[in-house]
């Protein structure tokens, strides 16, 4: 088989994919530099806090825990239930308007240093396929060697490596939505006594080793939405890789040009997603800077000043002058600012350690027998914390006459535990007077948390209850 002919990058179709469709593999050379290592160092961090959020206590609960069994989710000490999600809206709406933000400042810096696909791929799976086939030029010679006993048993170790990484890292996702006790449990027991979990474990795997062990770039290329948005998320100021065509124009041989380009293509080489940085801004750039340092590395050796290619914007790199502060970047700010702020007022407001709800019990609406009129409720106390909680309930400035039942008297709830009490509110013939509002209120213990509930008494005319 003949070594992958080289493909020039143009503008006009995606470099990954031929023109009879079929797929051209890249093989990405690896590049040394300032923004290498510190991409490096910074994806070291992401997957150190991925692999230990898990194991951090907070409030003691991990420190993110999705809990769908129990129905308890754990974010950072804070802890919902499923009548409190709501509350992550406001989360939510302030987090991706604050990646607009930065989408629009300094442009897809989230997919080349942040998103986990990239990280995953740059510093696991690159990193195993180097260190086991080589460099770029090892690698395409190896891909088009025919097979040996040396290549099949590269092969073997390079994708039982894959499937072990993949193994962990659906492993360590899973931990996020199964406490790692039960998990570690589940792990020494049969597969089929807990099929669901194995089952998305086994799916994550093979998903994960396709995607990293051969689908790769194309997912970044063909199916991230996040690609396609940045082009209306971005302007002429906002900070992109770029390459300084007055500069570097026209391109050649040292010496027999003027531009400091020597078209010797190791920006292209080294390119993760194939393109040619020199074409301009394009849809498959993830921003990850190895073509900087790329650069930087032969600008040094044919002593030539750096930063042909760059961090820049449209504007800086045609020689004008870039605004940070315009319309786009105060209105995401603001917006992203507005859904935090409310995250945090509604988290601290109502994502309270416990939670109390009142429902009225289904059938009649009042019970009108024995000189009393009585309306039967029903409270769900739910105890979020991860020690006993003692509950008590009273009414509140309730008329004379008017007393509680069922669950007025201290309820004792387990960690993490609901129950459901009945609530009956009774008013004696003499001192009814009409349906009238009424105020139920719940205190847990410990932490004095006050929980309220305001309700209608209902019962019949006045008038028919006189002897």
């Amino acid at each position: 088989m003949a070594a992958p002919t080289p493909k020039k990058p143009n503008l006009d179709s995606v470099t990954t994919i031929n023109e009879d469709g079929s797929r051209f593999f890249l093989y990405p050379a690896d590049v040394r530099g300032w923004w290498t290592r510190w991409r490096r160092v910074f994806g070291i961090v992401l997957l150190a806090i991925y692999a230990l959020l898990p194991w951090i206590p907070v409030n003691g609960n991990p420190a993110v825990l999705f809990d769908i069994e129990n129905r308890r989710f754990h974010v950072f000490g804070l802890t919902l239930v499923p009548q409190d999600l709501w509350v992550m809206f406001f989360g939510i709406t302030g987090l991706g308007f604050s990646l607009f933000f930065v989408t629009s400042l300094l442009g897809r810096l989230w997919c080349g240093w942040a998103c986990p696909y990239t990280v995953f791929l740059e510093h696991i799976f690159r990193r195993i396929e180097r260190i086991i086939d080589g460099d770029a030029p090892e690698r395409k010679k190896l891909a088009a060697a025919p097979m040996t006993a040396g290549k099949l048993a590269r092969r073997v170790l390079k994708h039982g490596l894959y499937l072990l990484c993949t193994a962990a890292i659906a492993h360590i996702f899973l931990s996020y939505f199964i406490p790692l006790d039960r998990l570690y449990g589940y792990m020494q027991e049969g597969p089929l006594q807990h099929a669901t979990a194995f089952g998305i474990v086994a799916f994550l795997t093979l998903v994960l080793w396709f995607c990293f062990g051969w689908f790769r770039e194309q997912f970044c290329i063909i199916m991230c939405p996040y690609g396609r948005l940045q082009s209306a998320l971005t302007d002429d100021d906002t900070v992109i890789i770029g390459y300084d065509e007055g500069r570097g124009e026209p391109r050649g041989a040292k010496g027999k040009v003027e531009g400091d380009c020597i078209d010797c293509k190791r920006c292209v080489n080294v390119c993760p997603t194939g393109i040619d940085i020199r074409n301009g801004l394009q849809l498959e750039c993830i921003g990850c800077a190895a073509c900087i340092d790329a650069c930087d590395e032969i600008m040094e050796k044919i002593d030539r000043p750096k930063g042909l290619v760059r961090y820049d914007s449209m504007k800086g790199l045609a020689g004008q002058k870039r605004r940070f502060v315009r319309p786009r970047i105060l209105a995401y700010t603001a917006l992203g600012l507005l859904g935090l702020c409310a995250f945090g007022f509604t988290a601290s407001r109502k994502a309270k350690p416990y939670t109390a709800d009142f429902s009225r019990m289904r059938g009649q609406p009042f019970f009108a027998a024995g000189n009393t009129v009585r309306n039967h409720y029903q409270v769900r106390f739910h105890n979020k914390r991860n020690q006993p909680a003692t509950f008590s309930t009273r009414l509140v400035d309730a008329p004379e006459g008017y007393t509680l039942s069922g669950a007025g008297q201290p309820i004792t709830v387990p960690p993490l535990g609901e129950l459901l009490r009945p609530a009956i509110v009774v008013v004696t013939d003499e001192h009814y007077a009409g349906p009238v509002e009424l105020t139920l209120e719940v205190t847990g213990q410990p932490g004095n948390v006050v929980i309220t509930h305001k309700g209608r008494f209902l019962g019949p005319d006045p008038k028919s209850l006189q002897p």
